[in-house]
Parts: structure tokens; sequence; C-alpha cells
């Protein structure tokens, strides 16, 4: 995708997607510091919200933690569920990007009523209630999204997230971001083989693999709001597992940054057992046909994102969806209204 072409630039989701590298460019890594020191001293860790905002942004934090080996417990939960938790040993930050989804709302509120003082939001909506019944708020740089699905706030609560990570554990993320910029533009705007595209578009059900970092998971709910097609998110092996037996010939399995030692299994039970086609996206040559992204280190999972995000454009605007609209999808899940408290 590119903004050269009117059949890109025309949609919001294609411009606010592309600004994911300005995101990263300009990234304020200091802005946590302060934060980080509170949530190490505690000792735990919950990030909660409802949907993109908290597939990638907590569970892209929790893999690092868990790598990095740190003396940090990360969880997270939807904010229902959350709320049924004994949460009084955590700090609990709280995203939302309108500031106002009902679930994150009331989960503060309880917080406060509670006497929690580590509560806190991520927000791209100025003046909120979330900022309200928070002890402490950030909002987000990216400003305003106009597409229904959230690209380029989702993407910026990841790296805020991953910023108090990399605070806690003491590591230069600035030297990390060095040179993500153009990599993430790569990803976006490399050419995706057709025959990829035609796959997908005539599948039945496009099932998205990988690593429980929220990547694939993310990117299957972005296959829903933006292709309207069926989509399952399989974690690990999952898809081997059983799932098989009532997989079609025509659907489609994209595999985010594959295992080496489990892509035999995938080709035999995938393409050899149902016939249908499995694809990869990675930073290396695999034996299944990929798309190919630059490394980017500890930042490689921002970059497939991005790929992912192309691919399923190019899908979207091959089977005429309007990308910017959905049907019955909402900006916002589940608004508070007080009323209804």
């Amino acid at each position: 995708m590119n903004l050269n072409e009117s059949k890109y630039s025309s949609y919001s989701i294609v411009r606010e997607m592309l600004q994911a590298a300005e995101i990263a460019r300009g990234f304020d890594v200091g802005q946590t510091k302060d934060v980080a020191a509170k949530i190490k001293s505690a000792g735990r860790l919950m990030l909660t919200g409802e949907g993109s905002s908290r597939l990638f942004p907590a569970k892209n934090v929790i893999r690092k933690s868990l790598t990095w080996g740190l003396d940090l417990q990360v969880v997270t939960e939807g904010s229902r569920q959350a709320a049924l938790y004994d949460l009084s040993r955590f700090a609990v930050f709280m995203a939302s990007n309108s500031g106002k989804t009902r679930e994150v709302i009331l989960l503060a509120r309880q917080l406060a009523e509670q006497g929690n003082h580590l509560r806190f939001g991520v927000t791209a909506g100025q003046n909120s209630l979330l900022e309200e019944a928070c002890t402490q708020a950030w909002v987000l740089r990216c400003g305003k999204e106009d597409a229904c699905a959230a690209t380029k706030s989702v993407f910026e609560q990841a790296m805020f997230y991953l910023s108090i990570l990399y605070n806690i554990a003491g590591r230069d993320m600035k030297r990390d971001l060095d040179g993500l910029p153009g990599k993430l533009t790569e990803a976006m705007t490399m050419e995706i083989d057709r025959k990829i595209v035609e796959k997908a578009c005539a599948a039945p059900t496009i099932y998205v693999s990988g690593y429980n970092d929220g990547v694939a998971e993310e990117l299957t709910l972005k296959t829903n709001e933006i292709t309207r097609k069926k989509a399952d998110y399989l974690e690990g092996t999952y898809a081997v597992h059983g799932i098989e037996e009532v997989m079609e010939k025509d659907d489609l399995a994209i595999v985010i940054d594959p295992i080496d030692d489990e892509i035999a299994k995938f080709q035999e039970v995938l393409e050899k057992g149902v016939g249908m086609t499995v694809v990869a996206i990675a930073d290396r040559p695999t034996p299944l046909p990929t798309i190919r992204v630059p490394s980017a280190g500890e930042m490689t999972p921002f970059v497939y994102l991005c790929a992912g995000w192309n691919l399923l454009i190019e899908v979207g605007l091959a089977l005429n969806v309007n990308l910017d609209k959905p049907q019955r999808a909402r900006k916002v899940g589940n608004e508070f209204v007080p009323a209804r408290v």
C-alpha cells in the first residue's frame, strides 16, 4: 500500500497505518520512567482493556518480560474478569482509545473504591472519563482515528507499554528504535505476492497462527474488520492438534514468525493432510511461501504487525470492501453511559 495511488490514499485506515513509522520515530522513551519505578516496586502489573487495546500491547510485553527474565509478574485479562481478582498489590494499567469504554471505566472506579492508588490509564482522548478515574493517565500522541479499525493507536499503546518494560529492565529502547521507522514503512509498502492475495480472497476462513505475543491474535481481529472474512487465531501448534478436522482445502493459514522445528508439521498436517495453503510472515527465508520483512531485533513483532496490515489492505481492496466503515463493528465497542451504572 502507498499514498501515491488514490485507491489507497482515499482510505483513512491506510493513512493511519502508515503513520506508525512517524510514531516510532518521535516516540518518547522517557515518558514512562517514573511510573516504571512504581511498577518495579510493586512487582506486579496487570494490563487490561478491551479488544485491540489489550491484545498486542499487553501480550507483547508479557512475552518480552518472560524472555528477558525480569523479576516482574505481568498478566492480562479483559476488564470484567480482572475486576474479579484481588488486585490490591498490583499496579494496573487500563487502556481505552476513546477513554470511555464501559468495562474499563467501571474497573478503574472499583479500584479507586478499594484504595488502589496504582491505577493508570492510556487513552487517545483528551479529558476523558478514564483520566478522571485513574491516579494518572497518559494521552497518546497519535491523534484521533477516523477509520473504525484501530491501528496507529494500537501501535502506540504497544510502544508505550514496552517502554515501561525497558525502563524497568534498564535497557536502551532508543537504540532498538534506531532504524525502525524505515523498516516499518518497508513492511507496509512492499509488494505482496498476488498469488497470496488471491488465495486469501478465495478462502472461506483465514487462520492466523504464531507466538502468543498478540501479533497473530491482533491480525485475526483485523482480518474480520478489514476483509470481512471469517478468521481464527491458532496459538502455537493449535493448528495441528485437532482443528484440521474442520479445515477446508480452500482455507488459508498465515503463520507469523514460524518456529523452524514446527514448519514440517504444518506442512504435513495442513498442506498435505488438508490440502490448504500455508504462508509465512518472517524476517528470514522459510520452506513456506513467505512475506519476508526486515529484521528489527527486539522490535521485529511491530514489523510483522505492519506486514500483516499490508496484506489485509490488499485483500480488502481486491474484495471491494469499504476499508473504513464496517457494517456492524463500532469504534467504541461498549461506551460508558452514566445512567446505566
